[in-house]
């Protein structure tokens, strides 16, 4: 009898090594065929293999898959809300009088965002969060068909409630009003009824991006965030860049507020915001707005040339990283880089590194200290490659450095709400101006070059005398990179 019952049980035990080494090698074939990194790749056939059943759920529901079928549902939200006079804004790149020293980038950025150059009769640089949200308060308050207001984080404090009132008073006035805000970036306006309330009952709407429950409280770690700032008064003026809406921001109420920088825009470009943010809302609320005053037209013939490239999960590209590449890889003269949170992947390592050891004045200007340590120590362990190639390295020390800018020799100012890292490039949702011409980069360069009297640069003498712990935590925070 015992003999029988040993010989059920390991043919039991084989049944099932059986099955489960089907189950792998089927599940493992499903993943070789989506083609992903083989980090990624052997990470997740791993994870088949540890969790047996489970491993298939957490695939499917939050692996690639999801991605996909995020990346779907944003295609039907494009399709609902393209319109003609899209294409009526757009100018040929091919046409050397338009594209100058921006050909080829210009180009590649249509090529992986379809995004065309567009004409802006007006583009002002935005220095912190107080001249930014006096812009925007203007604006606003000349509105007289519909305001758009995507944010990250729009807080219920003072500086989030002067912002609400201007849109209360335009909505009492008959204005559309839309605002949309990330579940997790605002989740406390989002909890705090009343603050939405009083914009509901005057007739303006709502929509909340990616909710996630109680997950909402684990922050930072959440991938598939809508991080872009974005607000367009009657489809004709625009404004983007790092500024969210929080009293942190406001240096008006608070000296010390955030060092940060914005965009305001005017002209046919706007155009190509409005469709990043009617896309966000369709996505979000599962219908389109059909008004034929949201992209009105703009019969301009002059002014700056800017492309607008949206990013996210649902891209096929990383649109904005392959924008920074290619424009770093064009750079012959200087490449000036400012950042709150600095995670290099080897490639955008690399083109920093290859821009310097080329002659170009290469320089980086970075928090000297944010609101992530963790963040900070893994951007740390990149200092040293980075100074040997001929990186110059800064750190600000006034107050926590939130702008996100890129200038390119004389022809190129980037502002947008990617930072450099991998979160942002791929995981979170994002928006990126470029500009094309001094006027912008010049304005950029300024900042910056105002921004470094109160900066300390980082040595390599400097890094040599770092204790051993210190060293040990960024390198043990490098591994983490990936997820940062």
């Amino acid at each position: 009898m015992q003999l029988t019952e040993l010989a059920d049980r390991q043919s039991l035990v084989t049944a099932l090594t059986i099955i489960e080494a089907l189950y792998v090698l089927l599940l493992s074939g499903w993943i070789l065929l989506e083609k992903r990194s083989p980090a990624a790749t052997l990470a997740w056939i791993f994870g088949l293999i540890a969790l047996p059943g489970a491993g298939f759920v957490i695939y499917f529901f939050f692996g690639p898959r999801r991605v996909r079928r995020r990346r779907l549902r944003r295609l039907r939200a494009k399709r609902a809300v393209t319109h003609p006079a899209l294409e009526a804004a757009a100018l040929s790149i091919r046409d050397p009088a338009t594209a100058r020293d921006a050909a080829q980038l210009s180009l590649l950025v249509e090529a992986v965002n379809k995004a065309p150059l567009a004409l802006a009769t007006r583009a002002d640089v935005l220095i912190d969060g107080a001249e930014t949200y006096s812009a925007i308060l203007e604006a606003v308050a000349a509105a007289r068909e519909h305001i758009h207001v995507l944010y990250y984080i729009l807080e219920p404090d003072e500086t989030g409630r002067a912002l609400r009132d201007a849109l209360l008073e335009r909505a009492r006035a008959g204005v559309k009003v839309r605002v949309l805000v990330d579940a997790v970036g605002s989740s406390r306006a989002r909890r705090a009824r009343s603050f939405f309330a009083p914009l509901r009952a005057a007739g303006a709407e709502i929509g909340v991006f990616n909710p996630v429950g109680p997950a909402a409280l684990w922050g930072r770690v959440l991938n598939f965030r809508n991080h872009r700032k974005i607000v367009i008064v009657d489809g004709r003026v625009g404004f983007t860049g790092g500024i969210n809406v929080a009293d942190d921001e406001n240096t008006q109420l608070w000296p010390q507020g955030w060092r940060d920088t914005h965009l305001r825009l005017e002209g046919p470009c706007v155009a190509q915001l409005q469709l990043v943010f009617l896309e966000d809302w369709c996505y979000a609320k599962q219908k389109a707005p059909h008004d034929p005053t949201l992209f009105p037209r703009d019969e301009a013939t002059t002014g700056e040339l800017v492309q607008i490239v949206d990013s996210g999960p649902d891209k096929e590209h990383e649109t904005i990283k392959a924008a920074y590449f290619a424009a770093m890889g064009a750079a012959s003269r200087r490449v000036w880089l400012t950042t709150p949170y600095f995670v290099p992947d080897e490639a955008m390592s690399f083109a920093l590194m290859a821009a310097a050891l080329r002659g170009v004045d290469v320089r980086v200007l970075l928090p000297a200290k944010s609101d992530s340590r963790t963040v900070t120590a893994a951007g740390r362990s990149h200092y040293d490659g980075l100074l040997r190639s001929g990186v110059r390295i800064f750190e600000y020390q006034p107050r926590m450095l939130h702008a996100k800018t890129l200038v390119v020799d004389d022809w190129l100012g980037c502002i947008g709400t990617a930072n450099f890292d991998n979160r942002s490039f791929r995981l979170n949702f994002e928006v990126a101006a470029l500009v094309y011409g001094k006027k912008v980069s010049d304005a950029l360069a300024a900042a910056f070059e105002s921004d470094l009297t109160e900066a300390k640069q980082i040595t390599i003498a400097s890094r040599l005398r770092l204790p051993l712990g210190r060293r040990l935590f960024e390198g043990a925070a490098r591994l983490l990179s990936p997820l940062l």
